[in-house]
């Protein structure tokens, strides 16, 4: 094992037998003084760490000889703090409770612990002592005796003490805190704060109020401080809870019979229960002052009226006031008007002297002119109590007889529409509405405008347009409509939406404009311009040219510009262009457009240059020839018109012997060629210019030759056919000016509206509408046409007259007929509606249809109830079949669709409806307990027969009146309570709860005890608390039965019921002794070889209380030995539960409970401390299984090969080991030592090449009786040394190889493998690594060999019957190196001829197989050829590392 990269010897790890325990937290005492114990773990984690710590730094490293010297640990308490327990007042000598043994582990038996307390003890009051037993020194800590001084909690709860434990050999110390809790005895009694109470209740309070709470308190804690209040003399008014203090009523207050009531109020300490004791008490007195109540305030209902106005006394509402007070405080004084009549108009009269109801009348006139909507009458009602009480205020709204559905109100604020500027007079707009309508109210304008182009009518709010609307002028318009009594007003905001109802103008009526020919494609011409007043794409305006020929310009679509698309040439191309050029709006439906004339004129330029006619002349003149006699005529055509072609000689007239007419182009002779200059002159070369003034003509020349002949003048030229092309361009133009003539005239056919629209002849007169229909569906589609296109025959419609009432509208754009509002037979039957069908032409042209609208009747009235709703009041034992109530309700309709019929819609088997006439039948037995209203939903429906019959519905109440039919009812209805055996006298264990559903006096239960109890309890009539009185004892009885009646006070007979109540009594704790053991630590003995369930020791403990307070069980808690222990819990005796091992662990703590069986059970506990003794169980075990050490071969005699070391976890078993080789060693390689362990090497020498490794078995034997054994495994590796030398498989190798020919290049020549040579060494390693070499090689060194493979190759060229011999050395890489050398004979034999036939190896793939172990040059296969008998050579052309 190696830890930290450190070999880990196990010899000597636990010296002397000692081993961990099972939970690691300490040794067996063979350890020098024993180490940490297990009784917190958390607390030994330090100390564990230097356990460790310890234990690898006292053996890391040290695998041989003996272990090094034990350091002990040092000297520390188990715990830094310590909790610990006394009573207050205890007795000198007590020693403090603690949960935990408290002490100091012995890690060293020369240990030598005292304990003393150094602070916290000012008082003198502990002494700490010490006591050991195995490995542990503990702390006691007791009172000290003969001291005035005691232990009081209330004065002091507790004290810490600092312990400090000194060992005197060494003087080292350790320090612990102890801190000791004081605990409680009842040494106090309970004390008031304060001593008397006083409260003033009302006699009205409910029974089971909380009137007061009593407050003491005790100094003692826990049950000692305990305590119960009581009265000290029984009331049955008043209950007091015995812990809270809280003082309930428990009975009914009467101020004319009590005023006051007294009493004293008892804090009883519980110990009088728990000690035997008569109980310390404290008292305190409670007062409580009666007074007189007014319990409840009047409560205002109403019922608004709305009386008819023929009505002489009329009543406006009906009040009621109600109080629940009895007696004077129950009796209405007044109710009166308090706000909201300033005129004092109303008054509120009592119906009858006494009553409560009262009905609100006038005194006189009212002005509703001021007060159109109504007076809110607040009302408030005073009781005769004393001091009275008011009632809340309760408002009433007394409505106008002109007005009864409160101010009228527009549904919006704001009204938002939008109307197209398409639209034709009386289109609607929007509809306004007014909740609630009036017929008298109508609307009206509130400011109206000067000029209004909307009409408004006054009784459906319907806005139309008067005349069509311009977005231009105005494209939002906002106005105000108001009802006509100018009490609610509402804003009307318009968007007129602009639409395509203006076409483009230009900026002229027409267009003129010039330009010279020969400009670029793409020169700007001219721009025309034109506005649309429309906004939008119905104003977005683009340009183009409309001539139906195409002409050579170009027009810009959105700005207008007019540029040329082609090459102009005035010669060429018409001179002047009337373009039609359209401006278009973007709007819809349609686009509107606009025509404008524009004409253009070319300007000519002086473009073209003069050309010649005739070119390149040549000819003779004779020399005779006369002076000023015509020579030639030269001719250039300009097709410019603009300037006359001149002529003239450039060149070659230097002698001046021609002249050049510049005008007519004549050529003629100027001097006489016979003498002078001209005679010497036989050529000529005359270059002639042509000009228009600007442009040059390409220059002609004419060669004349001078002959002396009388030959008339001949001069030949090229033709240029300049004349023939300029007549073809000019006819070309002429013609494209006949071609534009026929557009010269100019007409604007876009706009003219040509024809009326017209409504089709099979349109009907007159059409019949339900009244039922759907606002919104189509009536009947009015369709007109109309000839002419685009806007001329774009049509819109409108109701002209008719439509008063605003039913119908028509769609502006479809002409469909569609019901607008609706309609309504009962208010009108028939229409006659004028529609009017516009074009958007100008001049606007129009066609009109009068169209007769019958209504036809419709299933559209519900039946409608004559009341809202319907009450009445039924006694809830009414006889069967008993008329309780008549329902009457009415239907507008005609026929059987206003025949009504009635239905219930509620479910119910209690009642019936006659379904004719409506009368209200009782059909089942009532009961007022189970529902005391009923809530019926009555159906009233019409009997329609082709149509959804239609129905109303009616809410009547039935309430039913009370009679005595129900007994109380108990909840539950048994009960079963737990309550303490020491409550005081007087005290209410629980209020019994019963309910009876009657009413009065047929609901007000009382209470009785008819059985149970044994004189223990009693109950209160009214309230229904059960007392205690009598003293409880749960050792005398444990439970109560009772039973109790409710009793109701009904006439002419009471009803009542019985339950049942079972009383558990609980036992209260009296359970004052905890066990006790004679010692608080014990030791007990067991050997390791004992079987499972061997007993060990048996502890006792003792209870001073009686009964199942004194009765004990024992349990195992805590302890190292937990698991492996097991104590009888009545007996006491510790047994064993598993199999037990000293050399695992070699002794055991055990923490005893003993607990006692009381309600709230007490324990104690002891240490016990087992020692389990050693038997010889363990076998020796080496440090290691198996050993591997290495040794040189033929090592000398004595040497070192490796000690055995081996441990026995038996005591004292590690001193008496022997060692002894038992297998492995028969020719006696190696000697072992017996008693050491020591393997050496002997005289006969190891030789590595015959056996490189030795297993050995050695055998490790104990002395115990018997004695043990255990095997443990050496294999020595043998180390190689050189003493072998390189050994080749043949002493000498003979091959036979084909000739080689001599190569073109010898230069070119390369090395081919000849033959391998393989040399085995029986070393390894590097001793075993061979190199090969060539020793004697011809002088050329035409012979290779691979140093480390042994492939001999060549370059040489060989023919038949020449030899080669050559002699190779082997060295191995040893020190010193060996070798040895071999010789290759090499014979070339011609080289065989082809063979006939094809051969083949035998199989197309050889698989070997080959041992690791297998030697060099062993056989592992052969490779066949077919067929047989053929001279054949091998080479191993591919091979893997194996074989490299």
């Amino acid at each position: 094992m190696h830890l930290f990269g450190t070999r880990v010897c196990w010899r000597g790890l636990r010296p002397q037998g000692a081993w961990l325990e099972g939970k690691g937290a300490g040794v067996a005492p063979g350890w020098p003084g024993g180490i940490l114990g297990i009784a917190s773990m958390e607390s030994h984690l330090t100390m564990l760490l230097l356990l460790l710590l310890l234990l690898l730094g006292q053996h890391f490293g040290n695998c041989e000889g003996n272990p090094r010297p034990y350091l002990p640990l040092p000297m520390q308490f188990t715990q830094a703090h310590y909790n610990a327990t006394v009573y207050e007042n205890s007795a000198a000598k007590t020693y403090v409770g603690h949960p935990v043994k408290m002490g100091i582990y012995i890690t060293d038996v020369l240990w030598d612990i005292k304990y003393k307390i150094i602070s916290g003890d000012n008082e003198n009051l502990f002494k700490a002592e010490e006591h050991i037993l195995g490995d542990f020194c503990f702390l006691r800590i007791r009172t000290k005796g003969g001291n005035a001084a005691i232990l009081n909690r209330e004065v002091k709860d507790h004290y810490i003490l600092t312990v400090k434990a000194i060992e005197k050999n060494t003087n080292a110390e350790s320090r612990t805190k102890v801190r000791v809790q004081v605990l409680d005895t009842n040494d106090l009694r309970p004390l008031f704060s304060p001593t008397s109470y006083s409260v003033l209740l009302p006699e009205n309070t409910a029974i089971r109020t909380s009137i007061a709470r009593v407050s003491a308190t005790d100094a003692d804690i826990g049950t000692n401080g305990e305590f119960y209040y009581s009265f000290k003399e029984r009331t049955d008014m008043f209950a007091i809870h015995p812990t809270s203090g809280i003082v309930v009523l428990t009975g009914r207050l009467d101020y004319s019979e009590t005023k006051v009531y007294e009493m004293e109020i008892l804090a009883v300490d519980r110990g009088m229960k728990l000690y035997g004791s008569s109980g310390i008490s404290s008292m305190a007195r409670l007062t409580v002052h009666i007074e007189q109540a007014n319990e409840h305030a009047p409560v205002i209902t109403a019922l608004t009226l709305a009386p008819s106005e023929l009505d002489k006394d009329p009543a406006y509402a009906v009040v009621t006031v109600e109080d629940g007070d009895q007696g004077l405080n129950g009796e209405v004084a007044s109710l009166s008007i308090v706000a909201g009549d300033p005129l004092q108009q109303f008054k509120a009269v009592r119906t009858f002297p006494g009553g409560k109801e009262y009905k609100i009348k006038a005194f006189g006139s009212i002005d509703w002119e001021n007060q159109p909507f109504g007076y809110n009458l607040t009302l408030q009602a005073k009781d005769k109590g004393s001091p009275p009480k008011f009632s809340s205020v309760k408002v009433i709204h007394v409505a106008s007889p002109q007005l009864r559905s409160g101010p009228v109100r527009f549904e919006k604020e704001v009204y938002r529409a939008e109307i197209s500027e398409f639209a034709p007079p009386n289109t609607p707009v929007v509809m306004l509405k007014m909740v609630p309508t009036y017929p008298h109210i109508k609307y009206v304008f509130k400011d109206a405008p000067r000029k209004i182009r909307f009409s408004l009518n006054p009784h459906t709010g319907l806005i139309a347009t008067l005349d069509p609307i311009e977005a231009q002028r105005a494209s939002h318009i906002e106005f105000d409509i108001m009802t006509s009594d100018r009490k609610a007003s509402t804003k009307v905001l318009i968007k007129v939406i602009d639409m395509n109802t203006h076409s483009p103008e230009f900026a002229q009526t027409s267009y003129k404009a010039s330009f010279d020919e020969n400009v670029p494609i793409g020169s700007s011409v001219m721009t025309v311009s034109a506005k649309d007043l429309d906004e939008g794409e119905n104003g977005y305006v683009t340009y183009s040219i409309a001539n139906l020929s195409p002409v050579p310009f170009v027009i810009n679509h959105f700005t207008g510009l007019i540029s040329t698309s082609e090459n102009m040439d005035y010669e060429l191309m018409p001179r002047v262009y009337k373009l039609r050029i359209r401006a278009s709006d973007w709007g819809t439906p349609y686009r509107r457009e606009v025509e404008v004339p524009v004409t253009i004129v070319l300007n000519n330029l002086n473009d073209n240059t003069p050309l010649f006619e005739k070119i390149n002349c040549e000819g003779t003149i004779p020399r005779e020839l006369s002076i000023r006699e015509q020579i030639t005529t030269v001719s250039a055509i300009d097709a410019d018109e603009l300037q006359l072609v001149q002529y003239q000689i450039a060149s070659g007239n230097e002698l001046d012997l021609f002249s050049l007419n510049p005008n007519s182009g004549v050529l003629s002779l100027k001097q006489s060629l016979l003498d002078g200059l001209g005679a010497k002159a036989s050529f000529h070369s005359l270059r002639i210019m042509a000009t228009d003034g600007e442009n040059f003509a390409t220059p002609l020349y004419i060669n004349i030759t001078v002959v002396a002949s009388r030959k008339p003048v001949n001069l030949q030229c090229e033709e240029t056919g300049v004349a023939k092309m300029l007549a073809e361009k000019l006819l070309q133009a002429n013609k494209l000016h006949g071609r534009n003539e026929a557009e010269d005239v100019f007409f604007d056919t876009h706009s003219v509206n040509l024809h009326a629209p017209r409504f089709r002849n099979n349109l009907p007169s007159r059409v019949e509408v339900k009244e039922d229909r759907f606002v919104g569906s189509n009536i009947v589609h009015l369709n007109a046409t109309d000839l002419d296109t685009g806007f001329n025959g774009k049509l819109v419609y409108a109701i002209s007259e008719g439509n008063n009432d605003s039913k119908f509208i028509i769609g502006m754009e479809t002409g469909m007929l569609k019901i607008f509002s609706p309609l309504d037979r009962e208010v009108k039957y028939k229409y006659t509606l004028n529609i009017t069908v516009y074009d958007l032409g100008i001049p606007q042209k129009s066609d009109w249809r009068l169209l007769d609208i019958t209504v036809l009747d419709a299933n559209d009235n519900c039946p409608e109830f004559l009341q809202e709703s319907y009450f009445v009041h039924v006694s809830e034992n009414t006889d069967l079949n008993a008329e309780i109530i008549q329902i009457e309700a009415f239907d507008s309709d005609l026929g059987s669709n206003g025949e009504v019929r009635y239905s219930f819609l509620t479910d119910t088997n209690k009642f019936s409806i006659d379904s004719v006439t409506g009368v209200v039948k009782v059909v089942g037995p009532l009961d007022r307990e189970i529902q005391p209203v009923h809530f019926l939903k009555i159906e009233a429906r019409d009997q329609a027969e082709e149509e959804a019959q239609l129905s109303s519905t009616v809410l009547l109440k039935i309430t039913l009146e009370d009679v005595n039919d129900n007994p109380p009812k108990f909840i539950p209805s048994n009960y079963h309570v737990k309550i303490r055996e020491d409550l005081p006298e007087g005290t209410i264990i629980m209020w019994l709860e019963a309910y009876d559903p009657d009413l009065g006096q047929s609901s007000q239960v009382r209470y009785s005890l008819l059985d149970g109890g044994n004189g223990s309890f009693d109950v209160d009539k009214l309230s229904g608390a059960i007392r205690i009185i009598q003293r409880l004892d749960f050792e005398r009885k444990q439970v109560y039965n009772l039973t109790v009646r409710a009793k109701d006070k009904g006439k002419p007979i009471s009803l009542s019921s019985t339950c049942y109540v079972e009383i558990e009594v609980v036992d209260v704790n009296e359970n004052l002794h905890a066990p006790h053991f004679s010692n608080f630590v014990d030791k007990g003995f067991v050997s390791e070889d004992v079987p499972i369930g061997t007993s060990v020791m048996t502890v006792s403990a003792f209870d001073e209380d009686a009964g199942r307070d004194g009765e004990i069980r024992y349990s195992i808690r805590d302890g190292s030995g937990v698991g492996i222990f097991r104590i009888d819990e009545g007996k006491g005796t510790i047994e064993t539960v598993d199999s037990l091992d000293r050399e695992t662990t070699s002794h055991y703590w055990l923490t005893v409970y003993a607990t006692d069986q009381g309600v709230v059970p007490l324990s104690s506990f002891t240490e016990i401390y087992i020692q389990v003794g050693d038997v010889n169980d363990n076998a020796p075990q080496p440090t290691q299984p198996v050993y591997y050490p290495e040794i040189m071969e033929n090592s000398p005699k004595d040497v070192s090969v490796i000690q055995i070391e081996a441990f026995d976890a038996d005591l004292s078993g590690n001193d008496k080991l022997s060692y002894k080789i038992t297998s492995g060693n028969p020719q006696g390689f190696f000697f072992m030592n017996p008693k050491t362990g020591l393997i050496t090497t002997t005289s006969r020498k190891l030789d590595r090449e015959q056996q490189a490794e030795h297993i050995l078995e050695v055998m490790v034997t104990d002395s115990g009786m018997p004695p043990k054994s255990t095997l443990a495994r050496v294999i020595v590796k043998i180390l190689d040394e050189n003493d072998n030398r390189p050994q080749f498989l043949q002493k000498f190798y003979q091959i036979k190889l084909p000739e080689r020919g001599r190569p073109e290049r010898e230069r070119n020549a390369r090395r081919e493998p000849v033959y391998r040579v393989v040399a085995a060494d029986k070393d390894e390693g590097p001793n075993a690594e061979i190199s090969y070499s060539i020793e004697d090689r011809d002088e050329q060194g035409l012979f290779f060999i691979e140093p480390k493979t042994g492939v001999v190759s060549s370059r040489k060229y060989s023919g038949a019957g020449e030899y080669d011999i050559l002699t190779i050395k082997a060295v191995d890489n040893g020190r010193p190196q060996k070798s040895s050398t071999t010789r290759l004979h090499i014979e070339w034999i011609p080289k065989p001829n082809p063979s006939p036939e094809p051969f083949s190896f035998e199989e197309s793939f050889f698989s070997f197989t080959v041992m690791e172990s297998d030697p060099v040059s062993h056989m592992i296969g052969v490779i066949a050829v077919e067929p047989l008998g053929i001279p054949l050579w091998f080479d191993i052309t591919a091979f893997n590392s194996v074989f490299s």
